[in-house]
C-alpha cells in the first residue's frame, strides 16, 4: 500500500510510524485512558486490512480518531489530535528538502521528466526547477484551499504550472507584435524604436520573445504577417541606395536584380535570425522560448507578397533544418509553425498554392508546420482568423470599445483540467451517480479556477513591464493595477478534461466511436461546455472549455487511479488516459476518418 504524504510525494506504508504517533498520544493520558499493544495492533491491522493501493496520510489519522472515539477513549483521541497538530505545525515549517535535494542529483524522475522541452541535469534549468519545487509545496500547503490540494493529490484534478502559483504570472499569450514594433518598446530598461529594415525587426521580435517567455509560463505566439512591412522598408533602402550609386550606369531590369538580390540575402539572414535565436536563447525558466509562428496570408493585406516571401523562407529554412553538436541537420522544436489553409491557397488553383506545396513538404520531412482552417474558424469564431497561443489554447472573440475584434495583446490566466475517467470508475455505469460526481468535481474546478483568477487581481504593472507597460499586452502606467484585463472576457480562463474515450467506456462499455458511445460523449462534451457558459455568465470571467494536451498529465491521471482502483481492462492498464476528446491510440481507424470523427467536438471545446 502506498501512502499520499502531504506535499503529494508517495511512500511505502510504514506500521511503525503509525504505532509510535499512538504510543506518544498514549504516553501523555491518565492510565485510564490508555489503550494496550492489543487495541493499537487492531487498529494498524485495521487499516492494513483496507486493501487499498493509495491511500492520503489525512486518510489514515482520519481512521486512527475514529477507532478512538468508537472505543471511548475520547481523552485520548483528543490528544492524539494535538500530536497530529503539532506534527503538523512542524511540516509546514519545510516539505521541501527531500524533492530538491534528489533533483541536485538527478534522482527526481517525476519533475526532471515534466517537462520535455527543459534539460534538468543543467545547472541553469535547475534553478528553475528548484523555485518550482518551492512553489508547488506552499501552493499546496498555503495559498489553495486545502480542498483543492487534496483534490489535486488524489487526481480528481489537476492544478497546472503550481510550479510558477507563488508568482503573478499568467499561462499563455498572443503577442502585440505589430504595437511593439511600429511604436517601439523597452527592455531592460533600454529604448527599443521601430526598426527600419527586415533584419532588425527580426531581431528586435527575437529580443521581444525572450523577454515576453520569462515573464509568463505558458506558450506565446506572433503573427509574420506584421513583418512584411519591414521587408519592403528594407526594399525601398535597397532601391534608394543602389539608385543613387548606378542608377545611370545600368539598365532598370538590372537595377532591379541587384536590389533583389540584396533583399534576399537580407531575407535569409532575418528569418535565420529567428530560428537560431529561438533554439539559442535560454529564458529565466530554464528553457527555450516556447513561440509559435502563424504563417498567415490576408488579400488585404498591402504587404501579402512580402509575407508569402518571408512564409516560403521560414519553410525553406525549416526544410534544412538546423545543425546538432556533431553538424547533423535536425529538426528543432521551435518556433512551433502554424500555416493557414484558406481559399487562395488550398490546392485548388489558388494564386499562393505553391507555397502550400512547399509547406506539405515540409511536414513530409519535419512534422511541421500544423495546419488550420480559415474557413472553419471563421464558423466556430464569428468570421475571424488568428493563432492559438503558443499550443492549442485559443481565445474567445472579444471587441473593444469601438467594436472591433481583438486578439493580439491577449492572454490566458491558466488552467485546472478534470480527471473524468475517475469519475466513470466510481460510478461503475450508474449515471445518475455520475453526473451528480460530475457536477461536484465541476464546482471543485471552478473554485480552482477562481483561485487562478484572484491570485493576478490587484497586481499592477511592473511585475512584468515587457506585458503591462511597453506592449506586449497593453501600455499602462508604471504601478497601475491589471485588473480590467482580467475581467469581462479579454482575457481566457480554462476548464481543461482527460479521457473522453475512456470515461465512455467505462460508463457505457463502447468506445465513443460508436454510436452509442459517442451520444454519450457529446452530453459530456455539452456538459462540461455548459458549466463553462454558466460561469461566465455569472463572473463575466472568459471560461472556455479546452482540450488538454497532457503530454505528461495522461500517464500521472491514470497512474494515480491504477494505485487507487486497481487495474482496469482498456482503462487503468494501459498506463495513460487519452488526451481530451481524441481516439484512443489503439484504435483501428484511417486518419482521415479520425480527423473527421474529432471534428465534431471543435467547436463544443473551443477554448
Amino acid at each position: 500500500m502506498k501512502v499520499v504524504k502531504r506535499d503529494g510525494h508517495i511512500v511505502d506504508f510504514d506500521r511503525s510510524k503509525i504505532v509510535t504517533a499512538i504510543k506518544k498520544a498514549n504516553a501523555e493520558v491518565d492510565p485510564e485512558e490508555k489503550i494496550g499493544e492489543e487495541k493499537i495492533e487492531s487498529i494498524v491491522h485495521g487499516i492494513e486490512t483496507k486493501k487499498r493501493k493509495r491511500i492520503l496520510v489525512e486518510d489514515i489519522q482520519d481512521m486512527i480518531e475514529q477507532e478512538l472515539m468508537e472505543d471511548g477513549k475520547y481523552v485520548l483521541a483528543k490528544t492524539y489530535i494535538i500530536y497530529r497538530y503539532t506534527r503538523e505545525l512542524v511540516r509546514k515549517a519545510n516539505t521541501t528538502d527531500d524533492s530538491i535535494l534528489s533533483l541536485i542529483k538527478n534522482r527526481n524522475k517525476d519533475v526532471m521528466e515534466e517537462n520535455s522541452n527543459k534539460n534538468a541535469t543543467v545547472a541553469s534549468t535547475q534553478r528553475d526547477l528548484i523555485a518550482g519545487e518551492v512553489s508547488k509545496d506552499l501552493t499546496r500547503r498555503v495559498l489553495l484551499p486545502e480542498k483543492i490540494s487534496k483534490a489535486h493529490d488524489e487526481g480528481v484534478l489537476h492544478f497546472h504550472d503550481a510550479d510558477y502559483f507563488l508568482q503573478p504570472i499568467f499561462n499563455c499569450c498572443l503577442i502585440n507584435i505589430k504595437d511593439m514594433l511600429e511604436n517601439g518598446t523597452v527592455m531592460n530598461g533600454k529604448l527599443i524604436e521601430s526598426p527600419k529594415s527586415f533584419q532588425v525587426a527580426c531581431t528586435v521580435m527575437t529580443q521581444i520573445i525572450a523577454s515576453v517567455a520569462s515573464s509568463q509560463y505558458g506558450g506565446q505566439s506572433v503573427d509574420l504577417i506584421h513583418l512584411g512591412k519591414y521587408l519592403r522598408k528594407s526594399y525601398e533602402k535597397y532601391k534608394e541606395r543602389f539608385t543613387k550609386s548606378f542608377g545611370d550606369k545600368v539598365d532598370e531590369a538590372t537595377l532591379e536584380s541587384m536590389i533583389q538580390e540584396r533583399l534576399n540575402d537580407e531575407l535569409r539572414s532575418g528569418v535565420q535570425t529567428i530560428q537560431y535565436q529561438i533554439n539559442t536563447l535560454m529564458t529565466t525558466n530554464g528553457q527555450s522560448p516556447f513561440v509559435t509562428l502563424f504563417l498567415h496570408l490576408d488579400p488585404n493585406d498591402e504587404y501579402i507578397e512580402e509575407n508569402a516571401r518571408i512564409i516560403v523562407e521560414v519553410l525553406r529554412q525549416r526544410i534544412e533544418g538546423i545543425k546538432n553538436e556533431a553538424g547533423v541537420y535536425v529538426t528543432p522544436a521551435f518556433p512551433k509553425l502554424i500555416y493557414v489553409l484558406d481559399e487562395f491557397n488550398c490546392l485548388k488553383g489558388g494564386k499562393y498554392d505553391y507555397i502550400t506545396e512547399m509547406a506539405v513538404k515540409c511536414s513530409a520531412k519535419r512534422m511541421y508546420p500544423d495546419y488550420i482552417s480559415a474557413k472553419k474558424m471563421r464558423e466556430n469564431y464569428e468570421g475571424n482568423v488568428f493563432s492559438p497561443m503558443g499550443c492549442r489554447s485559443f481565445l474567445s472573440p472579444w471587441k473593444d470599445e469601438n467594436g472591433q475584434y481583438k486578439f493580439e495583446g491577449r492572454f490566458n490566466q491558466g488552467v485546472v483540467s478534470l480527471n473524468l475517467p475517475q469519475i466513470g470508475i466510481i460510478a461503475r455505469g450508474d449515471e445518475e451517480l455520475f453526473w451528480k460526481i460530475l457536477d461536484e468535481r465541476l464546482d471543485l474546478c471552478y473554485e480552482a479556477l477562481m483561485c487562478r483568477h484572484n491570485a493576478l487581481m490587484g497586481v499592477t504593472s511592473d511585475v512584468s513591464p515587457i506585458h503591462w507597460q511597453y506592449g506586449a499586452i497593453a501600455r499602462l502606467g508604471k504601478g497601475e493595477r491589471i485588473d480590467k484585463y482580467l475581467l469581462n472576457g479579454y482575457s481566457t480562463i480554462s476548464l481543461g478534461y482527460i479521457g473522453l474515450y475512456e470515461v465512455t467506456k467505462l460508463m457505457k462499455g463502447v468506445s465513443h466511436t460508436t454510436p452509442e458511445g459517442l451520444e454519450f460523449a457529446l452530453r459530456v462534451m455539452h456538459k462540461l461546455r455548459n458549466s463553462c457558459e454558466k460561469w461566465k455568465k455569472e463572473t463575466g470571467l472568459g471560461f472556455g472549455l479546452y482540450g488538454t494536451p497532457a503530454e505528461s498529465l495522461c500517464y500521472r491521471f491514470a497512474r494515480i487511479d491504477k494505485e487507487r482502483f486497481g487495474t482496469i481492462p482498456d482503462i487503468t492498464d494501459k498506463g495513460y488516459y487519452t488526451n481530451s476528446y481524441h481516439v484512443d491510440v489503439r484504435e483501428n481507424i484511417d486518419a482521415f476518418e479520425k480527423f473527421k470523427f474529432e471534428s465534431q467536438f471543435q467547436s463544443i471545446s473551443s477554448g
